[in-house]
């Protein structure tokens, strides 16, 4: 391995066993083949088959036939991953991935009692998580870019390669003679991702030879001011209560406001307002000082209104 590689692997330390989202591409195939070197045995792979490209089915061939190679247990889950009017294909692509990774824990007989999952996300990757953030004027939460590692129903995810350079994990997957896949889509230069990787990261790179290094200290020190702003929404929601009392939350100051609300949304909902969509519910709050005075803005794929004295998002289209 690349000594950066194998720093990251040594370093590595999930609770087994381990599942590997496995796609058959550079990155995975060398995460996978790291892992199943140095746990033998206690390693799986999952394949999300999104269905969503020509060549879907021969990647999930190409997945079987490595895995049986490599002796390790290969789960493959078939999602849609078409996404819906409005919704962006990554976006729709990720939340079937997730949603799929759960409901494969949750079967027991194909999970094996996994609760961790390792995804071979590295540090190119995170400086385009980090640019695009930066380009749609993101706050903290977007720019703390992509954690190592997180929670999420239960599941314990993890990514070990975000400090190792794209073209490191190539080189020691050729020297390994492995068989990979190559997304076509990869170099598709309409997803705005891919101008990144073919046009800045070059220019990066000859302007700022450690870029990767350096935006990586800048991102923990987000994610540092981020979870002191997590630490205080959690507390600010308690007293507000779930779902918030409006005349509780009038009595914050507007970043607080914003603060505890962004956070609401996205523990009761799972959803992410606009800036626009939470000045404006933010205005509608403070504006609400009369009985009979009405709140309903659309944020994500549903709607927060005002029930009585509190705050309530709901999906139109699940009858309530």
């Amino acid at each position: 391995m690349t000594a950066k590689l194998n720093e990251a692997i040594a370093a590595f330390s999930p609770v087994l066993p381990l599942a590997v989202a496995f796609s058959g591409g550079v990155d995975s195939t060398a995460l996978l083949l790291a892992c199943a070197e140095k746990w033998p045995g206690q390693v799986y792979a999952i394949h999300i088959h999104h269905g969503v490209q020509p060549a879907a089915d021969d990647f999930e061939q190409h997945c079987r036939d490595f895995c049986a190679q490599l002796d390790v247990p290969l789960t493959v889950k078939r999602v849609d991953g078409r996404h819906a009017p409005g919704q962006s294909p990554e976006d729709a692509a990720r939340r079937a991935r997730y949603k799929a990774f759960e409901e494969i824990v949750a079967d027991g007989n194909s999970s094996e009692g996994i609760e961790n999952i390792a995804i071979a996300q590295h540090a190119d990757d995170q400086v385009e998580t980090l640019l695009l953030a930066l380009s749609r004027g993101a706050g903290l939460p977007g720019l703390s870019a992509m954690p190592a590692t997180w929670v999420r129903r239960g599941i314990t995810y993890h990514r070990p390669l975000l400090r190792v350079r794209a073209s490191d994990i190539r080189a020691w997957v050729s020297s390994q003679g492995a068989a990979i896949i190559e997304d076509p889509t990869n170099v598709d230069e309409q997803y705005t991702r891919n101008r990144i990787r073919a046009r800045l990261l070059p220019a990066l790179e000859a302007t700022f030879p450690q870029f990767r290094d350096t935006f990586a200290r800048s991102v923990a020190h987000v994610v540092q001011a981020q979870q002191l702003l997590l630490d205080i929404a959690v507390q600010d929601l308690a007293s507000l209560g779930a779902p918030p009392l409006i005349a509780s939350v009038q009595q914050l100051s507007r970043p607080r406001q914003a603060n505890v609300l962004r956070h609401w949304l996205s523990t009761s909902s799972d959803t992410v307002p606009s800036t626009a969509q939470l000045e404006e519910l933010l205005d509608q709050i403070a504006d609400c000082t009369t009985r009979g005075h009405q709140i309903g803005i659309k944020i994500g794929i549903g709607v927060v209104q005002r029930r009585g004295a509190e705050l309530h998002w709901y999906n139109p289209s699940v009858l309530l």
